[in-house]
């Protein structure tokens, strides 16, 4: 299977799944396992790590992700801190969750996508008011 076969064994996951939870994340893992192998770059990594999250729980992919964090390539990219933000808000660790949101706030030239990544900042703040 070559890497278009497997990006579109990958939207075919997704596309079957109603929901997010119902999605067959070790399988798109796996499949992004073999994307790597055939055009491995920090995008497929950040991507296979947001699979690995959703599949095996939100530390294992953050320990993917924060392997990427010196990567050069995605020093800028605004996906990285939201990805991080992402998996430390599931594990409970909202102020670190904050920062990555307004991170990837800051990095980001899209004004809907830095309205929701300031919300979820926002979000994150009051969960550790409360929390």
């Amino acid at each position: 299977m070559g890497p278009y076969a497997l990006q579109a064994a990958i939207a075919a996951c997704h596309a079957r799944a109603a929901t997010a939870a119902e999605t067959d994340w070790p399988r798109i893992a796996a499949l992004y396992d073999a994307v790597a192998q055939f055009a491995p770059s920090p995008v497929v990594e950040l991507n296979r790590a947001v699979a690995v999250g959703m599949a095996f729980g939100p530390a294992a992919g953050l320990d993917l992700v924060d392997a990427l964090i010196p990567e050069p390539s995605l020093k800028a990219y605004h996906l990285l801190p939201a990805v991080r933000g992402d998996l430390l808000r599931k594990l409970g660790r909202s102020e670190e969750a904050r920062a990555e949101f307004e991170r990837a706030a800051s990095l980001t030239q899209n004004a809907r996508e830095r309205e929701l990544l300031q919300r979820r900042a926002a979000e994150c703040a009051a969960e550790g008011i409360v929390g």
